[in-house]
C-alpha cells in the first residue's frame, strides 16, 4: 500500500488561532471545549466563538468558566458562550453533561488534561489519574455524545489533544496503572497522550460512516498554561534557557486545534496527527525529540487503537 500524502497548509508554528479560522463561518455550529477556562482552551473557545459558533466551556470550576465566558462574549460579540461543569475523572460528572446535552454537536475539542503528577494517584475505579483524566474521561464523553455528533448536518469533528510527550511511552497494556513498574510522572503523561492519538485513529475508523471524524493534535509548548504547574519551576527555566522547545503564546498553541476543528481542507479526514498546523510524519521515538516533530508508529497503529478502544469501552459498563 502506498504511503498517504501528508496534509500541508499555509500555516505554521507562528500562526494564531484567529489567523487559521479567518474566513471560516461557523454560524449555526455548536462546539464543546473541555478545559475551556484556562490556557489554550480559552483561546480555542474564543476563536470558535469569533467565527460564529455556539461554544460550551466544559470546566471543573464553573465560576472560572463563567468569568472566561463573559470575557469571550465581550471580545467576540458572540453571546452564545455557555458553561457546563465537567470533572473528567468522575464518571457521574461526564454522564450528567451528556444527559443534559440536546440537539446536534458539530465540534468536540478534548482539550483538558493533567501532566506530571508528582506521585502515583489512582481513581476510585483504580485507574492511574493521567490515563483516567486525559483518555478515559474524554473517551466516555465522546462515546456519550456520539449520537449528537452524528446529528451534525455537515459532519462532526473531534479534536483529541495529544503532545510530543507521547514519544516517551506507548500504552503499556500489561501495566497501565504502574502496579509492577516504577511510577514516572512524564512516562504516565506520555502513555495517556499516546492514548489520545490512538482514540482518534479508532474513532475515525468506527464513526466515519456516521459523518464523525477525529484527529489528534500537538499544540506545542506553551509555558503560560496551568498544565505545567506540577513541573519544577527551576527545571522549566533550564529547559527554556537550553532552547529545547520553541515556546508559543496561548493564541499560537490553540491554532492547530482550531485548524483541525474548522478547516474545509480537512472535511472527511480522520485518524491523523497534526503539529504546527500541519500533519506530522511518523518518526522513530528514539530520535524524534531531537527533530522536534512527528508521531510514533505505536501511536497510530490500528491494532493498538482497536485494543485500546475495547479496553476503554469495557470501563463504561
Amino acid at each position: 500500500m502506498p504511503e498517504k500524502t501528508l496534509i500541508t497548509t499555509p500555516f505554521c508554528s507562528e500562526s494564531t488561532a484567529a489567523e487559521v479560522v479567518a474566513g471560516v463561518d461557523l454560524t449555526g455550529k455548536r462546539a464543546i471545549v473541555t478545559g475551556g477556562s484556562s490556557g489554550i482552551g480559552i483561546e480555542t473557545a474564543r476563536a470558535l466563538a469569533a467565527a460564529g459558533a455556539e461554544v460550551t466551556l466544559a470546566v471543573r470550576n464553573a465560576e472560572a468558566g463563567r468569568n472566561v465566558a463573559e470575557d469571550i462574549i465581550a471580545t467576540t460579540g458572540n453571546a452564545d458562550v455557555r458553561v457546563a461543569e465537567l470533572e473528567l475523572a468522575v464518571p457521574r460528572s461526564i454522564a450528567a453533561l451528556v444527559a443534559g446535552w440536546t440537539g446536534p454537536l458539530d465540534v468536540l475539542v478534548n482539550n483538558a488534561g493533567v501532566m506530571a503528577l508528582p506521585g502515583l494517584s489512582l481513581t476510585p475505579q483504580r485507574w492511574e489519574l493521567h490515563f483516567a483524566t486525559n483518555h478515559l474521561g474524554h473517551f466516555a464523553l465522546a462515546v456519550g455524545l456520539h449520537d449528537a455528533l452524528a446529528k451534525a448536518s455537515a459532519g462532526a469533528r473531534i479534536v483529541s489533544l495529544s503532545s510530543r510527550g507521547h514519544l516517551r511511552s506507548p500504552v503499556v497494556f500489561e501495566d497501565i496503572n504502574f502496579a509492577s513498574r516504577p511510577y514516572e510522572p512524564l512516562v504516565a503523561y506520555g502513555q495517556s497522550k499516546t492514548a489520545n492519538v490512538l482514540f482518534a485513529v479508532e474513532a475515525s475508523r468506527r464513526w466515519a460512516d456516521d459523518g464523525v471524524t477525529a484527529n489528534a493534535v500537538h499544540p506545542g509548548a506553551v509555558a503560560t498554561t496551568n498544565l505545567s504547574r506540577h513541573l519544577d519551576p527551576d527545571e522549566l527555566e533550564r529547559i527554556k534557557a537550553a532552547g529545547v522547545y520553541h515556546y508559543k503564546s496561548a493564541e499560537q498553541g490553540a491554532a492547530t486545534s482550531v485548524l483541525v476543528a474548522t478547516s474545509p481542507e480537512l472535511d472527511g479526514i480522520g485518524g491523523r496527527y497534526f503539529q504546527d498546523c500541519n500533519e506530522a510524519p511518523v518518526v522513530d521515538p528514539a530520535t524524534a525529540e531531537e527533530i522536534g516533530a512527528g508521531v510514533a508508529g505505536y501511536a497510530v497503529d490500528p491494532a493498538n487503537a482497536e485494543r485500546l478502544w475495547q479496553l476503554s469501552a469495557a470501563t463504561l459498563n
